[in-house]
């Protein structure tokens, strides 16, 4: 178990976390309110605490350049970026997951201009969906630090081999304090082997790392992304499992799921609002109303079958998105809602909108969403309300 527990935010525990890894290489670009994370590793190099290249790039598209090379002669490399940063690396973030480079790479979310803004949704990572990478999303700082750790050993696993996006709500998790547990680094080293991989520029074993392929064959290269994809499904469980009884600490997986066992209606979350749901959850629970909560931790590869065992039994859910597929509805709701497609009876479902640009969320706003779908269950259809609603909207919008 961890020796040390410290008083430090989201930004820090990553830090932490990527110094326990023991990456070869940090490209680093600083941007808020990711700038802490790659300003704590530079001091840990500095003193000497973390014996890895520090390369202070020019830009986001050149810190995941960098990355790639890294990556490309077999060493293990970190970055950390948010918002129009990752928008500016989308060229090599596609790159880097078609040539499966296992590089874990710390995404700080912030809503994407215009309007500018430096605060937090998921527009720029959801945005980045479909770009071959394994997404996580974080609820608190300590799963920040263990998700660090449990990336490197998924995404270098033979049979993944797939870069990984950490994903930290900016500002309400990046730069809140919470007490934090950092293991020790001789159980870290027990747990994270280091890097070996065939997928390597070699002298002894030449190999293109940057090749073009004719319509006859490039279908099969991006089907070989997608099947490593399902298959990282059983070893994010396999490695938590491990996780958890190495360092006494599990997060379920791919989601995890808080009294949904009887609950008649769900809340779908994502990321730190989580722990306010929980709050919210708890005090319905009170009331006797059989609320329940299902966190999505991975939105790729998408947990689709997880969710339908959880919601097989519910009345009515509600997919709380801080994002909009601009024309449609919330990128989670849609997921969610392929998902439940296959159950033979689906429950209600309506999705909810908010936080975008960092706007709050309180647990008073989510025990309304719950008394919502209380509603929506007993008249047994959407019926008047609508599909996608707004949460603390400041006008009237008519959908």
């Amino acid at each position: 178990m961890s020796k040390q527990r410290v008083f430090i935010s989201g930004d820090e525990a990553v830090a932490e976390g990527v110094r326990l890894a023991r990456p070869h290489v940090i490209s680093a670009y600083p941007i808020t309110p990711q700038t802490i994370v790659v300003e704590r590793l530079s001091e840990m190099v500095e003193d000497g605490s973390l014996d890895a290249k520090y390369i202070h790039v020019e830009s986001e598209h050149s810190a995941m350049s960098a990355a790639m090379g890294v990556s490309s002669v077999g060493a293990r490399a970190f970055t950390a970026t948010s918002s129009q940063g990752l928008l500016y690396m989308a060229e090599g973030v596609h790159y880097a997951s078609g040539g499966r480079m296992p590089i874990v790479m710390m995404n700080a979310n912030r809503s994407v201009a215009l309007p500018w803004s430096i605060y937090g949704d998921h527009r720029d990572s959801i945005s980045m969906l479909d770009s071959g990478w394994i997404q996580v999303y974080v609820e608190d700082a300590q799963e920040s630090l263990d998700m660090i750790i449990q990336a490197y050993r998924i995404a270098e696993d033979p049979s993944v081999l797939t870069p990984i996006m950490v994903n930290l709500d900016g500002f309400v998790l990046t730069h809140t304090y919470e007490i934090v547990d950092i293991p020790l680094q001789s159980e870290v080293d027990s747990f994270l082997p280091a890097f070996q991989t065939p997928n390597k520029m070699s002298l002894e074993k030449p190999k293109s790392m940057g090749f073009s392929t004719s319509p006859a064959d490039n279908m099969e290269f991006k089907y070989q992304q997608h099947k490593a994809m399902i298959d990282a499904k059983d070893i994010i469980s396999s490695v938590d499992k491990e996780f958890e009884d190495t360092f006494g600490r599990s997060y379920g997986g791919l989601v995890d799921s808080y009294l949904c066992n009887d609950a008649d209606i769900v809340l779908v979350s994502v990321g730190s609002v989580t722990g306010t749901a929980r709050i919210a959850v708890d005090n319905l629970r009170l009331k006797g109303i059989k609320a329940g909560l299902l966190k999505i931790r991975f939105l790729r590869p998408f947990p689709d079958v997880e969710i339908r065992n959880i919601l097989k039994n519910v009345n009515a859910i509600a997919v709380l998105d801080k994002d909009i597929s601009f024309g449609y509805e919330g990128t989670v709701f849609t997921n969610v809602n392929s998902a439940l497609s296959h159950l033979q009876k689906r429950p209600l479902a309506v999705n909810y909108i908010g936080g975008l640009g960092g706007r709050d969320i309180s647990v008073g706003d989510i025990e309304d969403i719950f008394n919502e779908l209380i509603k929506i269950a007993d008249a047994e259809e959407v019926g008047e309300f609508s599909r996608v609603r707004y949460i603390n909207m400041g006008v009237e919008i008519d959908d």
